[in-house]
């Protein structure tokens, strides 16, 4: 049987229809797989070389590829940080004429990584921690533009390096689905669902060895409750203050500026005759200082990171001695004459191990540690020489992480299903923790 592909796409490449459709995903050969760690997913994924990039394909029905493309294309639209979708194929036809599921197809995530490989890779005490508040983040952002997730998991995530932090990517859609805005019960039901599952992960991690036994996994599990409420309440809550408290208006809105949240609409209204005001944030965005960041030098970076970068750029405003000059004009100055050259002065052969932005901040961190040492103040070319020629040569490369034979990756990924077995295991212990109180 002759197969018929049908290919619904925004981002239109003519190279898709050299790739194997014929062939069911788990059986495709290494020599058009792109060797990529995988997370743990109940469908078969593949990384695949494609025009220059690597693309992420997943075997899944129909209905639920066209579903999960088209309400990734709108949290795209949202601004909402998750993986951008590429295509939907349809119409495969295996060579005895048996039909073969559609697959879903989305642009892989560069630097970006399953917390699998962050704790494999990085394995620092408070990695799980730092892993939960960004996850807390990023349900908070779906949660304020009516995005009902229906499946909040580590796994489902994938986690940039964001400065000292990380941030986190939406990865897998299929339950979702998108409100003008969510109900309480929704909300919770995410929270909920979001500590059972991180608690029976990093269960499964503990079980296997990469996690230290002494962790308390029900206290991280509870942690993400916690950040998540203390967020949401920050952002939406409604505050009451008479006349003469004006004041409060300026520093709520600092308030959801600290926490890298923007006010676009502030709702206000008079009560008690107008003696008391009380108002609301009816629009939240993120991005407060990657936004002003971007304003000022055009460099598109995460949050954590433009909050770094901002505050370098502030330390090189500082010293212009001509109050004249724009600061539009300082930021320049420091782009051409501070970021641009640091960048430069690693070597070309370690520079794309990190995003540029991550790059800069961790040099900042080692410029401070040799000036520490050596009781001077290190220039930051000399610091990024430095950070470039002893610390980023043993440091795995984070644009894809392309250590792995396409052998060792198939084994790798079958080590990981063998987990996602045994995770059945798990659902009589997650059962005996009950609901979060």
């Amino acid at each position: 049987m002759t197969q018929e592909l049908h290919i619904t796409s925004a981002r239109v490449d003519p190279d898709l229809l050299d790739l194997p459709w014929g062939t069911a995903l788990a059986q495709w050969p290494a020599n058009v797989l792109a060797a990529l760690p995988r997370g743990l997913s109940r469908h078969v994924v593949r990384f695949v070389r494609l025009s220059g990039r690597v693309i992420a394909i997943k075997e899944i029905s129909e209905l639920v590829a066209h579903n999960e493309y088209e309400l990734l294309r709108r949290l795209e639209r949202l601004d909402v940080p998750s993986v951008t979708p590429t295509a939907v194929i349809t119409g495969r036809v295996a060579a005895d004429g048996e039909p073969l599921e559609a697959v879903l197809i989305t642009e892989h995530l560069q630097y970006s990584l399953p917390y699998r490989s962050l704790f494999s890779h990085i394995m620092g005490a408070d990695t799980a921690t730092r892993l939960i508040d960004a996850l807390a983040v990023l349900l908070v952002r779906l949660h304020l533009v009516g995005f009902y997730w229906g499946d909040v998991s580590l796994s489902n995530t994938l986690f940039r390096r964001d400065a000292e932090t990380f941030a986190a990517y939406l990865v897998d859609a299929e339950t979702g689905a998108l409100y003008p805005a969510l109900t309480d019960g929704q909300r919770n039901y995410d929270v909920d669902l979001a500590r059972t599952n991180i608690i029976g992960e990093l269960m499964d991690l503990e079980s296997g060895g990469v996690l230290d036994e002494d962790t308390d996994v029900i206290g991280i599990g509870d942690s993400l409750v916690a950040r998540y409420d203390e967020l949401w309440q920050a952002l939406t809550e409604e505050e009451s203050f008479t006349r003469d408290e004006r004041w409060r208006v300026n520093e709520r809105i600092e308030r959801v500026h600290g926490l890298g949240f923007d006010v676009d609409e502030l709702a206000m209204s008079t009560e008690e005759g107008g003696q008391r005001v009380r108002i609301r944030p009816k629009v939240v965005e993120a991005g407060f200082h990657s936004r002003r960041l971007a304003q000022l030098t055009g460099l598109e970076v995460q949050e954590h990171q433009a909050r770094r970068l901002l505050a370098d750029l502030e330390h090189y405003c500082a010293f212009e001695e001509n109050p004249s000059v724009s600061e539009t004009h300082l930021a320049h100055e420091w782009l051409t004459e501070v970021f641009e050259p640091a960048i430069r002065a690693v070597p070309p052969s370690q520079r794309g191990k990190l995003q540029p932005a991550q790059l800069f901040h961790e040099v900042l961190d080692h410029r401070w540690f040799l000036s520490q040492q050596q009781s001077r103040d290190v220039p930051i070319i000399e610091a990024a020489r430095s950070y470039g020629h002893s610390v980023l040569p043993s440091r795995p490369p984070e644009q894809s992480i392309l250590g792995l034979t396409p052998e060792e990756a198939a084994a790798a990924d079958d080590a990981a299903q063998l987990l996602d077995d045994d995770d059945t295991d798990l659902e009589g212990d997650l059962a005996d923790l009950g609901p979060n109180p």
